[in-house]
């Protein structure tokens, strides 16, 4: 039988102080350093991290329960030691209370720790197809079972396995969409991000064209630039990867695409969000010029506020709005009719289809991930849309 020894206590402070020391050093890079950490030592410290403290927010619950149980057991005890009869205690060995606890505490804390783990080794990139079809009373018969691809909020400065990004982009090709549309946020802070990821999102094409727009995280708003200069020049360098990559980038205006007499308009605008927090770059009387007649309107706003604040109220003829933005807080359970998701307590309209008054919103959840570097119960999205008149 093996004898716990002073040498082993030493081995455990040892390890104990030595993830502790690894994880307050991540917490200082990522802090002081943040962008200029490799993305490999940035997604370690991150996994690492949440590893650590989920599971210890979770257990410390438990924890606490079994502090204020305590707690009130003394004080009743107390309270009826003084006034209560006096009892002989019932045979038997009782329960104890704060054993049961710290024992589920422990089983609680191993369930975040799996789907942390499981959402960073598996459901970072394993990306899933949704299929919705969208009812227009006013679709012209040329565009008639229309295919869209939808993908979004792409975010390249946080990927870390290329390859499996590539199944992304040929699960979505392999639908053969007839348009496909970019709803904003393809990297997190600089333009710089994208450069390994032009070759394989420059490979997205479809026969009608290829339409994106900007997202919050691409205007370079949360980084700190030596000079406006170079806060712009970031923008046009940006701008000029999707030129590249073919994709035609819907500044405030629109495109009419048209089957013989028949007319579609896409209206594209930069980033507009509602609430003082978000940027409101969008001009979107600027960006329906010219489509008044056209009958139907597909608008691509990144952020899903924007429907409610703006596009219902002051734009009822546009049909449909595509949006991003959300990525369904990469983290949620969607089983059957049950769909939740902390995104639902910052946005009205988070992940999926929405109607109202004849209009529609479609949120996806998001291609990429941004901070936490992976998804739990809310993997990354690929939405393919059919139009067909009502």
């Amino acid at each position: 039988m093996h004898v716990f020894k002073l040498s082993d206590k030493r081995l455990v402070y040892f390890v104990y102080a030595f993830f502790s020391i690894l994880l307050f050093s991540g917490i200082l890079l990522l802090v002081f350093m943040g962008d200029n950490l490799s993305k490999t030592v940035r997604t370690f410290f991150l996994v690492f991290i949440s590893l650590n403290f989920v599971p210890k927010l979770v257990f410390s619950i438990f924890l606490l329960i079994d502090d204020l149980q305590r707690g009130f057991r003394w004080i009743g005890g107390k309270v009826y030691h003084l006034f209560g009869p006096e009892v002989s205690h019932l045979p038997g060995v009782p329960i104890s209370r704060s054993e049961f606890l710290l024992k589920t505490g422990i089983v609680a804390a191993t369930i975040p720790l799996v789907s942390i783990s499981y959402g960073v080794f598996k459901g970072a990139y394993d990306y899933r197809i949704k299929r919705v079809k969208l009812p227009l009373p006013n679709l012209p018969a040329a565009f008639e079972g229309l295919k869209i691809g939808q993908i979004s909020d792409i975010h390249t400065g946080s990927f870390y396995n290329k390859t499996a990004v590539k199944g992304g982009v040929e699960m979505l090709l392999a639908e053969k969409p007839d348009i496909i549309f970019f709803t904003g946020d393809l990297v997190n802070q600089k333009a710089v991000e994208v450069k390994d990821y032009i070759d394989l999102f420059g490979k997205v094409k479809a026969p009608l064209g290829v339409y994106s727009t900007l997202g919050n995280h691409d205007y370079g708003d949360y980084v700190q630039w030596p000079s406006k200069e170079a806060k712009r020049a970031n923008l046009e360098n940006l701008m000029q990867v999707h030129k590249i990559m073919g994709w035609d980038l819907l500044m405030n205006e629109n495109r009419i695409i048209q089957q013989g007499a028949d007319k579609l308009a896409i209206i594209g605008v930069e980033n507009w969000g509602a609430g003082a927090r978000w940027p409101k770059y969008g001009r979107l009387d600027e960006a329906v010029i010219g489509t008044e007649d056209i009958p139907i309107k597909l608008l691509l706003s990144h952020d899903p506020s924007h429907w409610d604040a703006q596009v219902r109220p002051e734009f009822k003829d546009i049909d449909v709005m595509f949006a991003g933005h959300t990525h369904g807080f990469q983290f949620g359970v969607e089983l059957g009719p049950i769909k939740w998701s902390p995104a639902q307590y910052f946005y009205k309209q988070w992940a999926g289809l929405y109607k109202q008054d004849g209009q529609m919103l479609y949120v996806n959840r998001g291609y990429g991930f941004l901070g936490f570097p992976g998804r739990v119960g809310m993997p990354p999205e690929i939405t393919i849309f059919e139009l067909h008149k009502t």
